[in-house]
């Protein structure tokens, strides 16, 4: 199979395609290196965590380091997510136009090469969790539950954007666990504010492959709003910006954070004037553009956190 052939239907044109070595290609796809979307978006909730944490503390000489732990851990722990979501769906993804050419139906990986680099994936995931206290390991350990029952459910739910939520947010609870060694209020409302976004979001992604879907039976909350997104959209978005200021609130936020959470709400605002459902290539850049939105979000709680401990 050619270079060009070989690249995913939605990563065309991207440093994997034009640099990596071509033996490396096929993992660096499974692992969604040419698309890092997603862990940017598993990352976003994590650093969010971690700056709050740091304010309610007033203290950042640690928050440097967690940000670049927690910047490997989410780029290996979303690709290990990934290649167990290829293996699972393998099936299903050869019957969807934009993932047959995903490596595994595509035959550029086996399953049991892909099941030995999730393996590997895994374990350079668990080097960076060990690097925090107890507390922080067994709540980073608790999430593999969530991540290993997500490619299910869209089998047997209409609402697997739950379920993602509940596994790409637990960011949120992340750098409390690191930072303070507990959970409290704050870091669950940040945790469930997350969720709700990422309900938003990956609702906006997933009506690129409605047609497909409906066809072959998978279920997502794009099939299920169908024309009434829009409107569930300014729900589950009002709802992540609510529960995200009582989170601030709690932690006794300042100023700075405030105007990130503004910044963050007017570009959601934007996502939904802008969004046309029936158009996929406008779905997937309104879908990216929330890595955009969540870095407002953490500029904001990064300044204040550094305010706070002059």
């Amino acid at each position: 199979m050619s270079g060009a052939a070989a690249r995913v239907a939605d990563a065309t044109g991207n440093w994997v395609d034009t640099h990596a070595p071509p033996w490396s290609r096929p993992y660096l796809r499974l692992s969604r290196l040419d698309r890092p979307i997603g862990s940017w978006l598993l990352l976003t909730p994590c650093w969010w965590s971690a700056a709050l944490a740091a304010g309610v503390i007033a203290k950042v000489g640690q928050l440097p380091l967690i940000i670049v732990l927690f910047f490997v851990g989410a780029f290996v722990m979303r690709g290990a997510g990934c290649t167990w979501n290829d293996i699972t769906d393998r099936d299903l993804d050869a019957m969807v136009e934009r993932t047959q050419s995903r490596p595994i139906p595509a035959g550029q990986v086996s399953v049991p090469q892909a099941a030995a680099f999730l393996v590997v994936q895994a374990l350079i995931g668990l080097a960076v969790l060990l690097q925090f206290n107890r507390f922080a390991i067994l709540t980073g350990i608790a999430s593999l539950v969530i991540v290993a029952v997500y490619p299910f459910m869209k089998r047997i739910t209409w609402w697997p954007q739950i379920v993602l939520g509940l596994a790409f947010s637990w960011g949120a609870l992340m750098g409390f666990a690191v930072t303070l060694g507990r959970l409290d209020a704050a870091a669950f409302a940040l945790y469930a504010g997350s969720i709700a976004w990422v309900i938003g979001y990956d609702t906006i992604y997933a009506h690129q492959d409605a047609e497909d879907d409906a066809l072959i039976g998978i279920k997502s909350t794009a099939l299920l709003f169908g024309a009434r997104t829009h409107q569930a959209l300014i729900a589950f978005y009002g709802l992540a910006l609510a529960l995200i200021a009582v989170a601030l609130e709690l932690a006794g936020a300042g100023l700075p954070a405030w105007i990130g959470l503004a910044a963050f709400a007017a570009h959601l605002v934007w996502q939904i004037k802008r969004l046309e459902i029936s158009d996929p290539a406008l779905c997937l850049r309104i879908f990216k553009s929330n890595r955009d939105a969540g870095l407002l979000l953490f500029a904001g709680l990064l300044v204040d956190a550094a305010m706070r401990s002059m």
